[in-house]
């Protein structure tokens, strides 16, 4: 039958049919009894369309409302064609047939994806670049399986819906439809129609690339362009143990790190920071970097943190590979790279997940479970085997794709706790009537397990100020299986002293000690992170009491305590220049800063102590080893004096800190050795600032036993400073 079926006519023109390939494209048919092919097309904008074979264009019968149709006699499938269309006021274009091609999505495929299994997912959703039996164009899929009809809108067909609607693939709740004619940089969208009828236009959740807010178009893009020249990095990375390595983090912001003013402020794109925070970082002595999320956001007031482009970098600051050539110049200078990661929530803009496809598809329909009270976002619903899977496979692209070393995921807490920031009857209990998120429990494990066993030498941190046992314990432990989660304790109590005038901190040094109580019951990161610098907390420097020259003691102070201490560190960009105000996201860093006296002594001291922790094993090898520290004596409160050995397997070193602006010109501690200690650091040297005030090279002991060792030295402890002491070569 070469007339349109008129239920099926009806479901095109109304945008409810569900597999258009059905009726368009090319068929068999008959005429007179002998084999024939059918080719029928839908093009509401067309006045007159033509089949065009080897050249020869053919035109079509028009059969009203856009349909037309072809009858080939003796043609047989697969039939190579394109299609031209003339408009009624003389435009005409040509393109291949997007319902000529079988399904693009192979059985394998749909089954990892039924069974929540797909560790490419980008692979399989998304938009690709293809060229299928001749025709170049893009296939794309989607999840949507409780919408109605999906079509692909672009840019290229007038954003209309009617005509290109997507094939449903049975049984997995995708949808797909390769388009000839659709090239790199096109934008499109999905439009779904839901169960109820209503029109929704929704960007691509496996987007590779978005535009700018608040434009929220996808993007079409070519893949694998970048020619990576990092293989040592990631061929060592594969056999790394970060545990016990040194791990001294930089926590950055890439569009306030630094701007360009000859050009309206613009932030810099990520090619042109590349080799400035490439030098500044290898420079100052950190091992890694850690972005904030460089995933698209559409309110760059969120700093990241509210993701509507899960695959996709922010446009903000280049492409794709211009990203990957960032992280490919940290890793060329053995620099390390970790992205803040955002699988507790999203945003509710529209265009994005929520309701994707008219129901709660990626969050939960209840609001007790599906709603954050705090930050007006929602909770994905981790029972859902496909969220998990898309989350799983997020994690695993950023790993693989654009050769991250770790991810640091973000409000851990918020995830394990149904209770998060909620009041009684705000909340739904799990199965067994406990607070705990099960289904939230299960992903991290999962997740975790994945991770370290899909990118071998990656790290998972979680950003958790909870007291959940286990969080970095093995998952066959009963643990969540992270890397490292950062001690948020710590950082609380060692501000809250720091903060303190001294004349007060003798009745405070529990606030310093306390953390060694559970220091070994995780693999701890100590951060002074970008949170506590925000929302008036105001920076480092201003937190500390003081003039300017006791506030910069205090600091380098404070950072040879973290970097001394047990445990990773992390520093948020700007606390090296001491920078006097809290952090705006929308200005740079107050880079002119490094060129007044004073913070370049304070600058060439965090220099200093990043090399003297990267180049003495005691400072990390056994960071997660009670041997690994020991105290000489930490209850000298009345001076305010701590003081403690750390060790590796083949060294150790002694740090002693004075937190008081007064000096002791003779005092003695117990050492674990004989001999000559060097000193390799004085945070108060006068080329960093300091007073300058008892100056020492190195200290020989003495056979009085102190602090129940059988040796001792004593020491001239400068003012608000820290010593650290290594034994001599004997």
């Amino acid at each position: 039958m070469s007339t349109i079926d008129a239920g099926a006519r009806h479901a095109i023109l109304d945008g409810r049919h569900s597999d258009p390939h059905q009726l368009l494209g090319a068929h068999h048919h008959e005429v007179n009894g002998r084999p024939a092919v059918i080719v029928r097309v839908f093009q509401p904008e067309a006045a007159d369309c033509y089949v065009v074979r080897h050249g020869v264009a053919a035109a079509m019968k028009d059969e009203g409302d856009g349909f037309f149709s072809l009858v080939l006699p003796g043609a047989a499938l697969p039939l190579h064609y394109t299609l031209r269309f003339l408009a009624a006021d003389g435009r005409s274009w040509e393109r291949g047939d997007a319902y000529r091609h079988p399904p693009t999505v192979g059985e394998m495929d749909l089954h990892l994806f039924n069974e929540g299994t797909h560790r490419e997912l980008w692979t399989l959703l998304g938009a690709h670049l293809r060229t299928i039996d001749g025709d170049e164009g893009t296939r794309f899929v989607v999840w949507a399986p409780n919408a109605e009809r999906v079509s692909v809108v672009g840019d290229w067909c007038n954003w209309d819906g009617r005509q290109f609607p997507m094939r449903r693939m049975q049984g997995s709740g995708l949808w797909e439809l390769f388009i000839p004619g659709v090239a790199a940089n096109a934008l499109y969208k999905f439009e779904l129609r839901t169960r109820e009828g209503l029109l929704r236009l929704k960007s691509d959740p496996v987007g590779f690339k978005m535009q700018s807010a608040p434009d929220s178009a996808s993007i079409v893009v070519p893949e694998g362009t970048y020619h990576w020249r990092d293989d040592a990095w990631m061929t060592a990375r594969r056999t790394r143990d970060q545990v016990r390595e040194p791990v001294h983090i930089y926590e950055v912001h890439l569009g306030a790190w630094a701007r360009v003013p000859e050009q309206g402020d613009r932030s810099m794109t990520y090619r042109e920071i590349a080799p400035r925070l490439v030098d500044h970082v290898r420079r100052m002595g950190f091992t890694h970097v850690e972005l904030l999320p460089v995933m698209e956001h559409p309110f760059y007031g969120s700093w990241g943190y509210q993701v509507t482009g899960y695959f996709a970098p922010s446009s903000r600051y280049g492409t794709s590979d211009d990203l990957r050539y960032l992280i490919d110049a940290l890793h060329q200078a053995d620099i390390g790279v970790l992205l803040d990661w955002v699988p507790a929530h999203f945003p509710k803009d529209d265009n994005a997940l929520r309701r994707f496809d008219g129901t709660a598809l990626y969050e939960h329909e209840d609001p007790r479970l599906g709603e954050h009270p705090d930050w007006g976002t929602l909770i994905f619903n981790y029972g859902r085997s496909e969220v998990r899977n898309f989350l799983v496979a997020n994690a695993l692209y950023w790993l693989n794709e654009f050769h991250v070393d770790g991810l640091r995921v973000d409000a851990v807490a918020s995830m394990l706790y149904l209770d998060y920031s909620r009041e009684a009857g705000q909340w739904v209990p799990n199965k067994h009537g406990g607070r705990e998120n099960l289904d939230a429990i299960d992903f991290l494990r999962e997740m975790n397990a994945i991770v370290h066993r899909d990118a071998p030498g990656c790290v998972t941190i979680a950003e958790d100020s909870t007291a959940w046992p286990g969080v970095t314990r093995p998952i066959n432990e009963g643990g969540l299986g992270f890397t490292f989660k950062w001690n948020m304790g710590w950082m609380h109590d060692t501000l809250a002293y720091f903060e303190k005038d001294p004349l007060y901190r003798r009745y405070h040094q529990d606030l310093l000690t306390f953390a060694m109580i559970y220091e070994h019951t995780e693999n701890f990161i100590m951060p002074l992170s970008h949170d506590e610098m925000v929302h008036l907390k105001g920076s480092l420097y201003q937190k500390m009491p003081g003039d300017h020259w006791q506030k910069l003691a205090n600091l380098r102070a404070l950072f040879a305590y973290m970097l001394t201490r047990p445990g990773k560190s992390l520093l948020f960009m700007g606390s090296e220049l001491a920078v006097p105000g809290e952090w705006n996201h929308d200005v740079s860093l107050d880079w002119h800063l490094a060129h007044e006296p004073d913070r370049a002594a304070f600058m060439a001291f965090v220099q200093r102590l990043g090399r003297v922790y990267q180049e003495h094993s005691a400072f990390w090898q056994l960071d997660c080893e009670p041997r690994g520290f020991e105290w000489i004596d930490a209850s000298d409160k009345d001076n305010s004096v701590l003081s403690f050995v750390r060790r590796s397997a083949n060294e150790h070193a002694i740090v002693v800190l004075n937190l008081q602006p007064t000096v002791h010109a003779s005092y003695r501690i117990g050492v674990p050795d004989w001999g000559e200690y060097t000193c390799v650091l004085n945070s108060d040297a006068s080329e960093w600032g300091g007073s300058g005030y008892g100056v020492i090279t190195s200290v020989h002991t003495d056979d009085i036993p102190y602090h129940g060792r059988r040796h001792s030295v004593n020491l001239a402890l400068p003012p608000l400073s820290a010593l650290v002491l290594m034994p001599a070569a004997k």
